[in-house]
């Protein structure tokens, strides 16, 4: 006999129509980039309307919705699925450049939210797409960045109880840090620090602008790259991503790549004169030395010139310049370990093996806590510590010895433990399995020439939140020469990717629907 379902959907869709709603005022902000530079607002008031229906459509479902712990599961899932679906809309209503057709705009939405920065738009410039429209598609990754639920918290009181089960099926890490005694207080403190960061980044690269040292970063450019610099988004409004801009941008650009890869509570540490959480945190260490380790030995291969395949006139100066190879290599590191997928240079030039280098880092992943993604520093460091205590407990069978987080002393329980290694099990897994697709999928479809590494680099790109990846997949292409099917199954992969796997698979279950 099958048992009854034990989730009342008719109260997570009842709060993801309060979601939709108040998430549609963000509209507003692309609505007046469209009238300043006299394009049609069309695409954004259109797109309000249609969220605003929808929202109050499925409030009525509901008139006092109770978020219990699987409603949470469903509520999160549901508002990362649905929000892409309604955000594709100014794409499809622009009707501009690739980005037109459905598929596209769904993939370029989804991409844009869980902040991947995987594009399918064929020419990215104001030649083919509004500005506003171009903005829209950067606003996108800032509000994925530190949650759109963790915002929702933060604003709505009806979201506040069960709030704490919302952040961590949203933003998976080894625990909820409540900053402070009430969820809510905590979500705006994360936001507060989120949006000051982002303001921070518009001030100094538009203050690059009017000292002289970056003529093309205007101040439309300073906003539209500080919101995806926080975010670890990597949208820009620039076909060649941060190699538009001269060095110094770069080297800024650098900074608030690590500040966003940073667990934010930290900085709410510091804030309150707490420095010695920063500095005695383990995984803030680990997590530096990891873009140090990646970063050096980049830098060392380009400076060498073996970094680089045949050496077009563009990168010739790089090999034997210090400051040159230690930008780009620095840079690269950053951009992908902090999946960020902001690109500096075309590391298609780079040889097979420093590319290699890349797709290792990309499992890497930025800290808990922050707007990083892919599989995160923190499981890495908890991975090793029970590498290394199964191997003394070789020696030592009847020892007991307990993992703890390094500065802090503070013991892992063992569940944590597990989780962790069902996460990473599950992620290798769909990685391997996704790769295989994609090359069968790649041999039905007509002119995609996809090799094993482009195949690899495009899994990880999309699953791990990156962004790009090498050869097709490259910093200057884009994912439009795939099959509507394969853009469709890396839009699942960004999905869930950006859920940590676990949020999503758990709702296809029947153990959750039923008792």
């Amino acid at each position: 006999m099958r048992g009854r379902i034990h989730v009342d959907v008719r109260a997570s869709c009842s709060l993801l129509g309060t979601v939709l709603k108040y998430l549609s005022l963000t509209l507003l902000f692309p609505t007046a980039i469209a009238l300043y530079y006299r394009e049609s607002p069309v695409p954004f008031l259109l797109t309000l309307l249609v969220a605003v229906a929808i929202g109050a459509g499925l409030e009525r479902l509901e008139a006092d919705p109770d978020l219990e712990h699987r409603e949470a599961f469903l509520l999160v899932s549901l508002t990362w699925l649905v929000v892409p679906l309604v955000g594709m809309l100014p794409y499809l209503v622009a009707g501009t450049g690739t980005i037109a057709d459905p598929v596209n705009a769904f993939f370029e939405s989804m991409s844009g939210f869980t902040t991947t920065g995987a594009t399918v738009m064929g020419d990215i410039s104001v030649d083919t797409h509004s500005r506003s429209i171009l903005m829209w598609r950067q606003l996108t990754q800032w509000l994925g960045g530190m949650g759109i639920l963790v915002l929702m918290v933060a604003i709505l009181s009806v979201l506040s109880v069960g709030g704490t089960q919302l952040i961590r099926e949203e933003s998976p890490g080894l625990q909820v840090e409540k900053l402070t005694p009430r969820i809510r207080e905590t979500a705006r403190a994360l936001w507060l620090i989120y949006a000051w960061f982002t303001l921070a980044a518009v001030v100094v690269y538009y203050g690059l602008h009017l000292a002289g040292l970056a003529p093309n970063m205007d101040f439309y450019n300073a906003v539209a790259h500080a919101l995806t610099s926080l975010p670890t988004g990597g949208f820009s409004p620039e076909g060649r991503s941060v190699e538009a801009f001269s060095p110094i941008v770069q080297w800024a650009v650098m900074f608030f790549m690590i500040v966003a890869g940073t667990n934010f509570a930290l900085y709410w540490y510091a804030w309150h004169g707490r420095f010695d959480r920063l500095i005695e945190n383990a995984e803030f260490r680990a997590y530096l030395l990891a873009m140090g380790v990646v970063g050096g030995l980049l830098s060392a291969l380009l400076f060498l010139g073996v970094g680089l395949a045949a050496v077009p006139e563009a990168v010739a100066p790089i090999p034997g310049s210090l400051e040159r190879s230690l930008r780009h290599g620095l840079f690269q590191s950053l951009a992908i370990v902090t999946t960020t997928g902001y690109a500096s240079m075309d590391f298609n030039t780079w040889s097979e093996s420093t590319q290699m280098i890349l797709i290792f880092a990309m499992f890497l992943g930025g800290s808990a806590g922050s707007a990083a993604g892919s599989i995160k520093i923190v499981r890495w460091y908890v991975i090793r510590k029970s590498m290394r205590r199964e191997l003394f407990r070789l020696v030592h069978p009847q020892a007991v010895r307990p993992i703890r987080m390094g500065g802090t002393g503070e013991v892992i329980d063992e569940e944590t433990i597990h989780g962790i290694f069902v996460f990473v099990a599950l992620f290798l897994t769909l990685f391997v399995v996704s790769t295989v697709l994609l090359l069968i999928d790649a041999h039905r479809t007509p002119g995609l020439s996809l090799s094993a590494l482009e195949a690899v680099s495009a899994v990880i790109a999309t699953l791990g939140n990156v962004g790009p990846g090498v050869g097709v997949v490259g910093p200057m292409n884009s994912y439009e020469p795939f099959s509507d099917a394969a853009k469709l199954y890396m839009v699942f992969l960004m999905w869930i990717g950006r859920l940590e796997i676990l949020s999503v698979l758990v709702i296809l279950t029947p153990a959750y629907w039923q008792s």
